[in-house]
């Protein structure tokens, strides 16, 4: 029995509700901080955490919940310093594209302040692994595709994405500063059970379904990598046993910008498709028994056409391949959806 003490931030979300609910499953204590912010319904983030609570229920194991928000310091002090954590997953962020364009403030303060409170706390802690959560948005307006770690992401067309890649430029300096190995996961557009009200699987469902249009923008000619769930949490298990490490052949006149001389890495979680957002339309039509009433709209601000993740380094490093097909995953999440929603 493991009973090793791990925080998780962002544990009421989506990713962190099912990389929690792992990790209880596993053995490890889960300390779980969550500020339970308005973004979306705080009621779904609540039957999250009880989902989690009850499955810590007769375990030696266990959930500890605090309600913080990672942009306090003094509380984040308090809990590295009565629990002891040796491993940090921070997946805490203000999230979403389009609403940057209406709220920057708070991208400023969850993705800045608050990741750099975590930072500083893993280095007065002396963790020993940190696994952050980036996004498939830094790539920006970059158009080589698969997307690789190894090209450079200088072009951010969200301030989203741009709070994303300056946590990567943190962690770096604090991982050669301090040595602590930090691991940044840029994640493809993550879906399943218990997913986001505002990413498009749920969005296009709940319309479908209530026979209201959905807005299709760039006209349909948009592309996403979508990944499973269970396929992203697979990848962040390996990497907890397995924490970033120095590039040994790093170059320094030619560097790789996925990795360096210390201890830090960065990686795509993808599924490594880049699927049509009229077939995945196409796919829920099929899956729902229900065709769509399609509005089809220009691109947004912000936005870009296509994603698709290169995944070989994450392969190589630990092994991880994605293996859920998107006509499985969406027969998963649709089965929940009606399941959660009494939709019969």
């Amino acid at each position: 029995m493991r009973c090793e003490n791990i925080l998780v931030t962002g544990v009421a979300g989506f990713i962190g509700y099912h990389l929690s609910k792992k990790l209880l499953e596993e053995g490890f204590n889960v300390i779980g901080l969550d500020n339970l912010n308005s973004y979306y319904e705080v009621s779904l983030k609540k039957e999250r955490l009880k989902q989690l609570v009850m499955c810590s229920q007769n375990r030696v194991n266990k959930l500890e919940f605090l309600e913080i928000d990672i942009n306090n310091k003094e509380d984040l002090n308090k809990i590295f310093m009565k629990f002891q954590p040796k491993i940090v997953i921070n997946l805490a962020a203000q999230a979403g594209v389009r609403y940057s364009l209406e709220n920057p403030k708070s991208y400023i303060d969850s993705n800045i302040i608050g990741f750099h409170n975590i930072l500083s706390c893993c280095k007065e802690f002396n963790i020993k692994n940190l696994i952050y959560a980036s996004s498939s948005s830094v790539y920006g307006g970059n158009t080589r595709i698969p997307f690789s770690e190894k090209d450079q992401v200088n072009h951010p067309v969200s301030l989203y994405a741009a709070t994303k890649k300056a946590n990567e430029l943190f962690a770096h300096t604090y991982s050669h500063l301090y040595g602590i190995s930090c691991t940044g996961i840029r994640f493809f557009t993550v879906y399943g059970p218990w997913g986001r009200p505002d990413m498009a699987p749920m969005i296009f469902t709940k319309a479908i379904l209530s026979k209201k249009p959905i807005r299709i923008f760039n006209h349909g000619n948009m592309f996403r990598d979508f990944t499973f769930i269970d396929d992203a949490v697979d990848a962040l298990l390996r990497l907890i046993e397995k924490p970033a490490t120095p590039n040994l052949e790093f170059k320094k006149d030619c560097p790789d910008p996925s990795s360096s001389w210390c201890s830090y890495r960065i990686f795509n979680i993808g599924n490594n498709k880049s699927i049509s957002i009229m077939d995945f339309i196409g796919a829920l039509e099929k899956e729902l028994g229900i065709s769509a009433i399609k509005k089809f709209e220009p691109m947004q601000k912000g936005d870009v056409e296509r994603t698709f993740a290169n995944t070989e380094d994450l392969e190589k490093y630990i092994g991880y391949k994605p293996n859920t097909s998107l006509e499985i995953g969406l027969k998963k999440f649709i089965k929940w959806y009606r399941n959660f929603y009494n939709l019969f």
